[in-house]
C-alpha cells in the first residue's frame, strides 16, 4: 500500500488535470503538511556541503583578473521553465520508496511550486488585453514565486499607451498586506497639513479597498482579496479617481480570487 502523503499526491495529480481549483485546495491543505510530516520524521541529519579548498581562487588564476579575456557579447540567457508536476510526484513516489527522503521532499516541493506557477499563468491568461483603450505589454508579462506553499506568488501586467499607463499585480505579499490592513483599520482618510486627501476607502466590484493618490506617481488602487492575496492598480496619467476605478473594474476580481483558491 502507498504512503498516505503519496495517495494525496497522485490525487492531486488528477485534479491537475481536470480541476485546478481542486489541485489548490487539496495541495494547500493536505499535501504540504502530510508530505513534510511523513517525511521530517525520518530525516535524521541536515544535508550540506563542504569547501574542501579545491575550488579556491587567488589573484593569479582568477579569470576575472584576466584583462586578456573576451568580453560576452550574446546569448540565450535562461529560459523560464515551471517544473514539471507529474515528473515531481513521480520522483517524490520513487524516491521515498527508495528511502531517499531528501530528494522525496524536494520533489514534493517543486511540484507544489510547478502547480502554483500553473496557477499564476492561469491567472495571467485571463486578464484583459487591453483596458481604458490601453493595450497590453506583452513583454512585462510575468509570473514569480519566491517559494513553495503559495508564498510570494506574484502576477504582473502592463498596459500602456503614450504616457499612459496602467500596471496591475496579483500577489501574496505579507508586506503589501500588513500596509492594506493598516489601511483599513484607519478611519478611512488621510489628509495632509494643507487638507489634501491622499487616500481612503472605496469599493471596486464590492470588494473593500483604498485608492491613493500622488503627485509624482500616480493613482494607486490596492484591493484585498482572502486572507493572504492583494490585487494592486497602478495609474498614471489617468485624468480622475473615478477612470482609474473604472479600469479597475474591467478585472474579474470573483475569478481571481477563486484561481486562487482563497475564501
Amino acid at each position: 500500500m502507498k504512503q498516505p502523503f503519496i495517495i494525496i499526491l497522485f490525487v492531486s495529480l488528477f485534479a491537475i488535470q481536470s480541476n485546478g481549483q481542486a489541485v489548490l485546495n487539496k495541495l494547500k491543505q493536505k499535501a504540504e503538511q502530510a508530505a513534510d510530516r511523513a517525511i521530517d520524521k525520518k530525516l535524521s541529519g541536515k544535508q550540506g556541503t563542504k569547501n574542501t579548498g579545491d575550488n579556491a581562487n587567488n589573484g593569479n588564476n582568477n579569470p576575472s583578473n584576466n584583462s586578456s579575456n573576451p568580453n560576452n557579447k550574446g546569448g540565450g540567457g535562461l529560459i523560464s521553465t515551471p517544473p514539471d508536476v507529474s515528473q515531481n510526484l513521480s520522483d517524490a513516489e520513487v524516491s521515498y520508496k527508495t528511502k531517499n527522503y531528501g530528494e522525496a521532499r524536494y520533489a514534493v516541493q517543486q511540484a507544489m511550486l510547478g502547480v502554483e506557477m500553473e496557477i499564476g499563468n492561469d491567472i495571467l491568461k485571463s486578464l484583459p488585453e487591453s483596458v481604458s483603450g490601453l493595450p497590453k505589454e506583452e513583454s512585462a508579462d510575468q509570473v514569480t514565486s519566491t517559494g513553495y506553499g503559495w508564498v510570494g506568488l506574484t502576477i504582473h501586467r502592463e498596459y500602456l499607451k503614450d504616457d499612459k499607463q496602467l500596471t496591475v499585480t496579483v500577489a501574496n505579499n505579507s508586506v503589501w498586506m500588513a500596509s492594506y490592513n493598516m489601511y483599513m483599520t484607519n478611519a478611512g482618510y488621510g489628509q495632509t497639513t494643507g487638507g489634501e486627501q491622499q487616500f481612503k476607502q472605496i469599493k471596486v466590484k464590492g470588494y473593500r479597498g483604498v485608492i491613493e493618490y500622488s503627485e509624482s506617481s500616480g493613482y494607486k488602487i490596492s484591493v484585498g482579496i482572502g486572507q493572504s492575496s492583494i490585487i494592486v492598480w497602478e495609474g498614471i496619467n489617468f485624468a480622475n479617481e473615478q477612470e482609474i476605478t473604472k479600469a479597475a473594474e474591467a478585472f474579474d476580481i470573483d475569478a481571481i480570487k477563486n484561481k486562487l483558491g482563497e475564501q
